[in-house]
Protein backbone atom coordinates (compact mmCIF):
# COMPACT_ATOMS: atom_id res chain seq x y z
CA UNK A 1 0.00 0.00 0.00
CA UNK A 2 1.86 3.44 -0.62
CA UNK A 3 1.19 6.41 0.81
CA UNK A 4 -1.58 7.55 -1.57
CA UNK A 5 -3.94 4.55 -0.76
CA UNK A 6 -3.36 4.97 3.17
CA UNK A 7 -6.57 3.55 5.11
CA UNK A 8 -8.56 6.29 5.90
CA UNK A 9 -7.46 8.48 2.85
CA UNK A 10 -9.55 9.34 -0.33
CA UNK A 11 -9.05 6.83 -3.30
CA UNK A 12 -6.79 8.40 -6.04
CA UNK A 13 -9.25 7.27 -9.02
CA UNK A 14 -10.10 9.32 -12.07
CA UNK A 15 -13.48 8.23 -12.24
CA UNK A 16 -14.15 10.17 -8.72
CA UNK A 17 -15.18 13.92 -8.77
CA UNK A 18 -16.49 16.54 -10.91
CA UNK A 19 -13.49 17.89 -12.06
CA UNK A 20 -12.45 14.03 -13.38
CA UNK A 21 -15.87 13.56 -15.19
CA UNK A 22 -16.14 14.39 -18.86
CA UNK A 23 -17.87 17.77 -18.89
CA UNK A 24 -19.75 16.65 -21.34
CA UNK A 25 -21.36 13.31 -19.94
CA UNK A 26 -22.14 15.66 -17.01
CA UNK A 27 -23.80 18.09 -18.82
CA UNK A 28 -25.84 15.64 -21.17
CA UNK A 29 -26.79 14.22 -17.51
CA UNK A 30 -28.00 16.92 -16.18
CA UNK A 31 -29.72 18.29 -19.37
CA UNK A 32 -32.27 15.46 -18.67
CA UNK A 33 -33.78 16.38 -15.89
CA UNK A 34 -35.96 19.09 -16.75
CA UNK A 35 -37.66 17.05 -19.70
CA UNK A 36 -37.89 13.93 -17.19
CA UNK A 37 -39.51 16.48 -14.97
CA UNK A 38 -41.80 18.18 -17.76
CA UNK A 39 -42.72 14.60 -19.63
CA UNK A 40 -43.61 13.07 -16.18
CA UNK A 41 -46.71 15.87 -15.42
CA UNK A 42 -47.28 15.56 -18.99
CA UNK A 43 -47.98 11.55 -18.39
CA UNK A 44 -48.88 11.69 -14.74
CA UNK A 45 -51.99 14.21 -15.85
CA UNK A 46 -52.81 11.88 -19.04
CA UNK A 47 -52.88 9.10 -16.58
CA UNK A 48 -55.16 11.22 -13.82
CA UNK A 49 -57.38 11.47 -16.70
CA UNK A 50 -57.99 7.88 -17.56
CA UNK A 51 -58.01 7.25 -14.01
CA UNK A 52 -60.32 9.86 -13.49
CA UNK A 53 -63.26 7.63 -15.78
CA UNK A 54 -62.52 4.52 -12.99
CA UNK A 55 -62.41 6.31 -9.44
CA UNK A 56 -61.19 9.87 -8.49
CA UNK A 57 -59.32 8.02 -5.59
CA UNK A 58 -57.29 6.48 -8.33
CA UNK A 59 -56.61 9.56 -10.18
CA UNK A 60 -55.67 11.58 -7.30
CA UNK A 61 -53.19 8.47 -6.43
CA UNK A 62 -51.72 8.29 -9.84
CA UNK A 63 -51.03 12.23 -9.66
CA UNK A 64 -49.57 12.33 -5.84
CA UNK A 65 -47.66 9.04 -7.16
CA UNK A 66 -45.94 11.31 -9.95
CA UNK A 67 -44.98 13.91 -7.38
CA UNK A 68 -43.29 11.56 -5.47
CA UNK A 69 -41.93 9.81 -8.00
CA UNK A 70 -39.97 13.41 -9.37
CA UNK A 71 -39.24 13.86 -5.49
CA UNK A 72 -37.67 10.89 -5.33
CA UNK A 73 -35.86 10.63 -8.02
CA UNK A 74 -34.31 14.62 -7.44
CA UNK A 75 -34.03 13.68 -4.59
CA UNK A 76 -32.01 10.19 -5.31
CA UNK A 77 -29.68 12.59 -8.42
CA UNK A 78 -28.54 14.65 -6.11
CA UNK A 79 -27.43 12.52 -3.49
CA UNK A 80 -25.59 10.46 -5.75
CA UNK A 81 -24.05 13.56 -6.54
CA UNK A 82 -23.23 14.31 -3.15
CA UNK A 83 -22.09 10.90 -2.94
CA UNK A 84 -19.48 11.09 -5.76
CA UNK A 85 -18.54 14.96 -4.57
CA UNK A 86 -18.30 13.88 -0.87
CA UNK A 87 -17.88 10.24 -0.91
CA UNK A 88 -20.07 11.05 2.86
CA UNK A 89 -21.68 6.90 2.36
CA UNK A 90 -23.54 7.47 5.51
CA UNK A 91 -25.06 10.28 4.64
CA UNK A 92 -26.30 8.66 1.82
CA UNK A 93 -27.39 5.72 3.28
CA UNK A 94 -29.53 8.05 5.76
CA UNK A 95 -31.32 9.79 3.08
CA UNK A 96 -32.12 6.90 1.37
CA UNK A 97 -33.56 5.44 3.94
CA UNK A 98 -35.67 8.23 4.74
CA UNK A 99 -37.01 8.77 1.08
CA UNK A 100 -37.97 4.67 1.26
CA UNK A 101 -39.75 5.59 4.41
CA UNK A 102 -41.77 8.68 3.64
CA UNK A 103 -42.28 7.60 -0.23
CA UNK A 104 -43.32 3.81 0.86
CA UNK A 105 -45.95 5.13 3.37
CA UNK A 106 -47.89 7.43 1.37
CA UNK A 107 -49.61 4.60 -0.75
CA UNK A 108 -50.88 3.45 2.57
CA UNK A 109 -52.66 6.23 3.04
CA UNK A 110 -54.71 5.66 -0.55
CA UNK A 111 -55.25 1.97 0.35
CA UNK A 112 -56.52 2.39 4.05
CA UNK A 113 -59.08 5.25 2.63
CA UNK A 114 -59.89 3.30 -0.63
CA UNK A 115 -59.60 0.53 -3.05
CA UNK A 116 -56.51 -1.45 -2.31
CA UNK A 117 -55.91 -1.70 -5.76
CA UNK A 118 -55.15 1.87 -5.09
CA UNK A 119 -51.81 0.95 -4.57
CA UNK A 120 -51.25 0.22 -7.89
CA UNK A 121 -52.11 3.10 -9.35
CA UNK A 122 -49.82 5.19 -6.69
CA UNK A 123 -46.83 2.73 -8.45
CA UNK A 124 -47.90 3.85 -11.70
CA UNK A 125 -47.33 7.54 -11.21
CA UNK A 126 -44.50 6.99 -8.73
CA UNK A 127 -42.39 4.64 -11.65
CA UNK A 128 -43.40 7.03 -14.17
CA UNK A 129 -40.22 9.38 -13.99
CA UNK A 130 -37.82 6.99 -13.71
CA UNK A 131 -39.11 4.88 -16.48
CA UNK A 132 -38.89 8.05 -18.80
CA UNK A 133 -35.75 8.93 -17.14
CA UNK A 134 -34.51 5.28 -18.13
CA UNK A 135 -36.25 5.71 -21.61
CA UNK A 136 -34.33 8.79 -22.52
CA UNK A 137 -30.73 7.95 -21.13
CA UNK A 138 -31.25 4.72 -23.23
CA UNK A 139 -31.85 6.54 -26.91
CA UNK A 140 -28.69 9.06 -25.91
CA UNK A 141 -25.48 7.92 -28.41
CA UNK A 142 -23.13 6.14 -26.53
CA UNK A 143 -20.01 7.30 -25.46
CA UNK A 144 -16.49 6.13 -24.33
CA UNK A 145 -16.04 7.98 -21.19
CA UNK A 146 -12.27 6.43 -20.36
Amino acid sequence: MDAGEQEGSTPTSPNLGDAARPEAAVRAYRARKRPMVLRSALVGLALGLVFLAVSPLASLSVLVGVACGLMNALLSMRGNERLVDHRSVGSFVFSSVLRILVFGIVPVGFGTHGPWWTFGSYFIGFFTPLTLYAIDVARAPRTKLT
